[in-house]
């Protein structure tokens, strides 16, 4: 079992950059992959990076490639998401989550613990 804690969320321009962060409570941090997902008002829940143990095999989603970056710290137990050049169309409830398995990283439906969810509200 992990419990996990968002933070970080807030209101800010277009254009500006906002850094998540998640905290998780377990002592077997390392042995899960780790991501983020998002969720705007009438859209489904869309998996956007996710992490393994290892800090280096990562996975992005196409539309936040290039913008956004998943990083984790193992020994303080968090995993970040930096978020830059934001677009109104970024506004929406952010999660951080978890799993016990490495395979399928990329596949949203695997992952079975999550956070209460943190808002991002870009504006023009």
């Amino acid at each position: 079992q992990v419990q996990l804690v968002e933070s970080g969320g807030g209101l800010v321009q277009a254009g500006d950059s906002l850094r998540l962060s998640c905290a998780a409570s377990t002592r077997t941090f390392s042995w899960y992959t780790m991501a983020w997902f998002r969720q705007a008002p009438g859209n489904e829940r869309d998996l956007l990076a996710a992490v393994h143990w290892d800090g280096i095999t990562k996975y992005y989603a196409d539309s936040v490639k290039g913008r956004f970056t998943i990083s984790r710290d193992n020994a303080k137990n968090t995993v970040s998401l930096q978020m830059n050049s934001l677009k109104p169309e970024d506004t929406a409830v952010y999660y951080c989550a978890a799993k016990r398995s490495d395979y399928n990283m990329g596949m949203g439906s695997t992952y079975n613990y999550w956070g209460q969810g943190t808002q991002v509200t870009v504006f023009s």
